[in-house]
This record gives structure tokens, C-alpha cells and sequence, in this order.
């Protein structure tokens, strides 16, 4: 007696087979319990980040919030009293003949000194990139003034650029010339302190392109060369690409040292005729004659800002054309 088969077709749609259970949504990860080695390493990460949070937050943003309350009072400084006014400082700062020069000023000094110095550090890098011999001693001599104090590298270029007894007067006078009033006269005073600011910060520039030069593949540079590409079109169509994370650091980095460069400012123009940027011409009105010390606040809060909307904005836009493969 054979036993009749039973087709797939006659078992109903709704019955699920014992093996095959039902089809259910889409599973949550399990949470994840809060166990003795998650507490250890917890309590680790505390006590590692705990006291640099602390310096931070003493050191920097501490005096950040102060200053920005400070910047809404009428104070001098050293005086015992204060009036609360407002944004009053802000408004006297934006209105004044004086805001268009310092900002102006600040934008001159800040592009020039970016531009001149990630210019002339590439192609001071792509020089030193060359293998012979004496390139060690050249790449120290080429860094050596960026770790140079900034004070001492401006009383020697002071020096220099003197027009009575400098050594550039000296040089013109045995060519006939007379020497530029570098010092009084405000243009040749911001030429005169971006010459040496570019100076001082050229081999940070050469050193950090220099390393992006010797991490570049050589693969990619030894196929270019095969197909015919001669060495200054594999520099802008391989190398500037290749290097624009080096590109992008150095921008960022550069621009923010400059906008916040004092040292040499100081030195060199003392009473910054034609040099005050925003940073100098703060330190002017608190420590200078003035002692206007709210007034000061505001223009620092002015720089903070300014540079907080430069780093984002060159986050946001600038990294989009960075290659990082």
C-alpha cells in the first residue's frame, strides 16, 4: 500500500514549517553592560584627562569667558570701579577711523606673510629635497630661525634696517644711495616687519613641505616620467596635489601664527606706526596710554572671532579639495 504524496501547493500560505521559524523585524544590538573593566578603564581615562581638561579650562577658556565679560565694561586699567555697558566697546571700535586701518593692516600683514612664507618654504623645500652633499646642515641653517626668539631676531633686523647706522644704510651709502626711512615711514614699516616675520617663519614652511615631499609614492612619479611628463608638469599635476594635506596644515597653522604675531611687531615699532594689528593695537589701548582695558577686551573678542570663523570655515570648505589618498 503506498501512502499518497502531498504537494507543496496544498499546504496553506499561513503555516510555517517547525524548521523555518517566522520572519521578525530588524533585531536591536545587544546593549552593552557596564562591567568591571569598562569602570577600570574609565576611571584610567579620568585620570589621564582630568588634568589637562583642568589646565585647559584654567588657562584658556577661563580667561576667554573673563575677557569676553570684560569687554562689555568701561574700565581702566587699574582703576577699582567698572560700568557695565554693553557692546558700547564693540560699537565705539567698528565706528572709529582707527578700525578700518587696524583691520586693513591685519588682512596686508596675515596674507602676505601666509602667502610668502608657504611660497618661498616650498620651493626652499624642493630644493633641499635634492640628494647632496651639505642638504643636513642646509636644512638646519634653514629651520634655525624659527626656534630663534622672536626678540632677539627683531633687534637684530632693527638693526640692520636702521637708516642712520644700519647696515643696509651702510651698504647704500657705498653705492651712492640713501637709505629708505624704514622705520617712519608707516608702508616701508609693514614692509619691514613682514620681511623679517616671512624670514623667521620660512624654514617651519621648508621643513613641513620637505617631509611631504619625501613621503610622496615614487611609484606614481617614476610612472609619470615613463609616460613623458617632464619634471614641472609632474610638480603641478602630481606633487601640488599630493601635498595638499601639507598644504592645508600649513595654511591653517601659518594663518593663525600671523594674526596673532606680537613679538616682533613690538620691537620693531614699538609705537606701531603702520603696524598695529588687531592684536597689537589691543595691547596699545590697555598698556599703552590709554589703559583702556574693556575697550582692549572687545578688540581681542574681535580677534578670537575673526580667527574662529577662518578655522571653520576652512574645515568646511577648503578640506573639500584636500586629497588625503
Amino acid at each position: 500500500m503506498t501512502t499518497p504524496l502531498i504537494s507543496s501547493s496544498t499546504v496553506p500560505a499561513d503555516e510555517t514549517s517547525p524548521q523555518q521559524p517566522a520572519a521578525s523585524g530588524p533585531v536591536s544590538p545587544p546593549r552593552k553592560r557596564w562591567t568591571g573593566r569598562s569602570r577600570k578603564d574609565f576611571l584610567v581615562f579620568l585620570m589621564m584627562a582630568l588634568p589637562n581638561l583642568a589646565l585647559i579650562g584654567t588657562f584658556t577658556y577661563w580667561p576667554l569667558v573673563n575677557n569676553i565679560y570684560y569687554s562689555t565694561l568701561d574700565w581702566t586699567l587699574g582703576s577699582a570701579s567698572a560700568t557695565v555697558v554693553g557692546l558700547q566697546n564693540y560699537v565705539t571700535f567698528f565706528t572709529s577711523d582707527d578700525a578700518s586701518k587696524v583691520l586693513g593692516t591685519t588682512a596686508v600683514f596675515t596674507v602676505v606673510t601666509v602667502g610668502g612664507s608657504m611660497v618661498l618654504g616650498l620651493l626652499v623645500a624642493l630644493a633641499l629635497n635634492s640628494k647632496v652633499r651639505g642638504t643636513t646642515f642646509a636644512r638646519s641653517a634653514v629651520f634655525a630661525p624659527y626656534v630663534l626668539s622672536g626678540v632677539g631676531v627683531g633687534l637684530v633686523w632693527l638693526f640692520i634696517f636702521d637708516p642712520g647706522y644700519g647696515v643696509l644704510a651702510w651698504i647704500l651709502r657705498g653705492l651712492g644711495q640713501q637709505s629708505p626711512q624704514w622705520i617712519n615711514d608707516p608702508q616701508l614699516s609693514l614692509a619691514m616687519v613682514i620681511i623679517v616675520y616671512v624670514w623667521k617663519n620660512l624654514g617651519y614652511c621648508a621643513v613641513v613641505y620637505l617631509a611631504g615631499l619625501q613621503s610622496l609614492p615614487r611609484d606614481v612619479m617614476e610612472a609619470a616620467a615613463l609616460d613623458g611628463a617632464n619634471s614641472i608638469r609632474r610638480f603641478f599635476n602630481i606633487s601640488v596635489p599630493l601635498l595638499s594635506p601639507t598644504t592645508f596644515f600649513l595654511l591653517i597653522t601659518t594663518m593663525l601664527s600671523s594674526l596673532q604675531a606680537f613679538d616682533l611687531i613690538r620691537i620693531m615699532t614699538p609705537l606701531g606706526n603702520g603696524t598695529s594689528t588687531l592684536i597689537y593695537e589691543a595691547y596699545l589701548q590697555a598698556f599703552g596710554a590709554y589703559n583702556r582695558a574693556g575697550y582692549s577686551a572687545a578688540i581681542s573678542v574681535t580677534l578670537f572671532a575673526i580667527l574662529l570663523v577662518i578655522t571653520v570655515l576652512q574645515l568646511r570648505f577648503v578640506e573639500r579639495k584636500v586629497h588625503y589618498s
